[in-house]
């Protein structure tokens, strides 16, 4: 399995901070509600919730059969999510055969979108200069994704400061327009510097590029909620389902249903934890939530020891 599967440490806090951190999600800034606005009317709201990678020992006997192979767990994944923020591809730079094998597995759920991330060679090695070439190696592996393709996720790295701002500018301008893109930045930054903070996100709007917004404990300055376009890309950072990651998913689930009234278009909500066995249980509550807020039928992971009767 391609995958690497180490923890998420970004945004960890000491457990016993969580009951005196702030969660309350930010109200929407001024260039959200003009999105927002201007999309209104244009399509019904897509809604896709999954995980970041497949290959998730700990999920045997939880939602795969224990005794499944590794080489089978993306089989397995695809009858439980219906998208995946993969991570795979910013450890690799995968060719069309190797993807074209995901998405022949990913096959059985028409529906599945897989979401991969930009090369780290592209974004953290080069800082977006002079990687033409790899750029070009990316999206020819990734086209093969075909209607199974969904944005792609352009991460920079956490010492990538606003000083870089034009060789972003300049990378994200040559991209092609055919498959959207959300764009992450962690420097703070970007954030405490108004100018900065707006240089970034009017940019993004007059790209028709995305903002992802990451929401983990330790970094409330990421949960921006700026949209510069009129979809969402949220990576939930969870807390081993502690009692505050269920009200912070509530709290996401009305405001989704409140950016649906304003005209949002689509959402992609990938669950992280500090501990990747929990994903599966919280995933399903923030399925169960959107299902009851927004009139859905998202597909819920289904658990084994659920089947069995053992959660009665």
């Amino acid at each position: 399995m391609p995958q690497k599967n180490r923890p998420m440490e970004f945004g960890r806090i000491d457990p016993h901070d969580l009951h005196s951190t702030d969660f309350t999600l930010p109200a929407d800034p001024e260039l959200t509600i003009k999105t927002l606005k201007a999309a209104k009317g244009k399509g019904e709201l897509q809604v896709h919730v999954g995980c970041a990678k497949w290959g998730r020992k700990e999920w045997l006997g939880k939602i795969y059969p224990p005794k499944t192979k590794e080489a089978n767990f993306l089989d397995e994944y695809v009858k439980h999510f219906d998208s995946i923020e993969l991570n795979a591809t910013f450890y690799q730079v995968y060719g069309p055969e190797t993807i074209s094998k995901w998405r022949d597995k990913a096959a059985a759920n028409p529906n599945f979108k897989f979401c991969p991330k930009f090369s780290q060679s592209i974004t953290h090695l080069r800082r977006l200069k002079n990687v033409e070439e790899i750029t070009t190696q990316y999206y020819n592996g990734i086209m093969a994704f075909g209607d199974q393709l969904g944005p792609l996720f352009l991460q920079v790295g956490d010492n990538y400061t606003p000083k870089s701002f034009p060789e972003m500018k300049a990378y994200l301008q040559h991209l092609p327009t055919d498959v959207p893109v959300f764009v992450e930045v962690r420097h703070k930054d970007w954030y405490a510097v108004k100018e900065n903070r707006d240089d970034l996100f009017n940019m993004l709007h007059e790209l028709n590029i995305g903002a992802v917004i990451t929401d983990a404990a330790g970094r409330r300055d990421c949960v921006h909620m700026e949209l510069p376009t009129p979809h969402a890309f949220i990576r939930f950072v969870g807390n081993s389902l502690d009692k505050t990651d269920y009200k912070r998913v509530d709290d996401w689930v009305a405001r989704i249903k409140d950016w649906k009234e304003q005209g949002l278009q689509s959402v992609w909500f990938f669950m992280h934890q500090h501990d990747e066995r929990y994903s599966p249980e919280l995933c399903d509550y923030v399925v169960e939530e959107l299902n009851k807020a927004l009139g859905l039928k998202l597909l819920r992971p289904q658990f084994i020891e659920r089947e069995k009767g053992l959660f009665d």
